[in-house]
């Protein structure tokens, strides 16, 4: 894992090789270029400029799955307003300015073969909980997922997880698994007591991992953030530390994030 402080800028012209929509305003992007040589680590973002003169702040996106040999990766992001509407409208061969990978991701260094390992996830954090199981899954330890989604219509890649392990499904509505939250599955399964549990999603679900796992020894948050620089710079994603009575200290999501053990941060 990069040490804090610790920054090598790199920057590509990557090109597109396909796209495709999984599910109402949610797009799943396939990128090649020689910067895949540096995505080792699940977690990691990178920060992509929008080919549109008027917009100037890059786009922070997870990496959601790495192919080394073919030097490719795949980004799954939603439209959230008009650079991710842009990025909705590229097509084969065109080109994206991209820096990273960016921030620290998710550190896997204790799962050893045979562990049970939690992973959840809500919406569009997702995403980079695939690359995140398939490298647990070459370790020899078990993936187990509980995601969820406003409704069944908006689910995606979900028999690309089922075939990594198993997994529990919740949706605001009810209309795939159980009718509620992530933290509703928590809370009801009784398996295997996992050795490690990786979460990513919104706040209120990344706050309820926070208050079930603890005292967990190996259980870490990957954070959502607003960025503008993505480098660390310019301060525009910093959250409180928790246990501060001071309220002065804090940490940046883009460079010292955005994955964090749990009790690190105020929700």
């Amino acid at each position: 894992m990069r040490t804090k402080g610790e920054f090598l800028l790199k920057q590509e012209m990557m090109t597109v090789l396909a796209q495709r929509q999984l599910a109402p305003n949610i797009f799943k992007l396939t990128l090649q270029g020689n910067l895949v040589t540096e995505m080792k680590t699940p977690g990691q973002f990178l920060h992509i400029k929008v080919p549109r003169g008027d917009l100037l702040l890059r786009r922070p996106i997870s990496i959601n799955a790495i192919d080394q040999e073919n030097a490719t990766c795949q980004l799954i992001y939603r439209i959230e307003g008009a650079g991710t509407r842009v990025f909705s409208k590229l097509t084969a061969r065109d080109t994206l300015d991209v820096l990273g990978p960016l921030g620290n991701g998710f550190d896997l260094s204790d799962v050893q073969s045979g562990d049970t390992v939690y992973l959840v996830g809500g919406g569009i954090g997702v995403p980079p909980l695939y690359e995140l199981s398939r490298q647990i899954k070459k370790l020899g330890a078990k993936p187990v997922h509980f995601f969820g989604f406003a409704t069944k219509e908006v689910v995606y890649d979900k028999e690309l997880f089922e075939e990594l392990g198993d997994c529990y499904w919740a949706t605001d509505d009810g209309s795939l698994g159980t009718k509620g939250h992530v933290g509703t599955l928590l809370m009801k399964y009784q398996g295997e007591k996992p050795a490690a549990v990786f979460a990513c999603g919104n706040t209120g679900l990344l706050k309820t991992v926070d208050q079930l796992f603890q005292n967990h020894p190996n259980a870490q948050l990957s954070l959502e953030a607003r960025m503008a620089c993505g480098i660390g710079a310019c301060y525009g994603c910093v959250c409180h530390v928790a246990g501060d009575e001071t309220g002065t200290k804090s940490v940046k999501v883009c460079d010292e994030g955005p994955v964090f053990p749990v009790g690190k941060v105020v929700f």
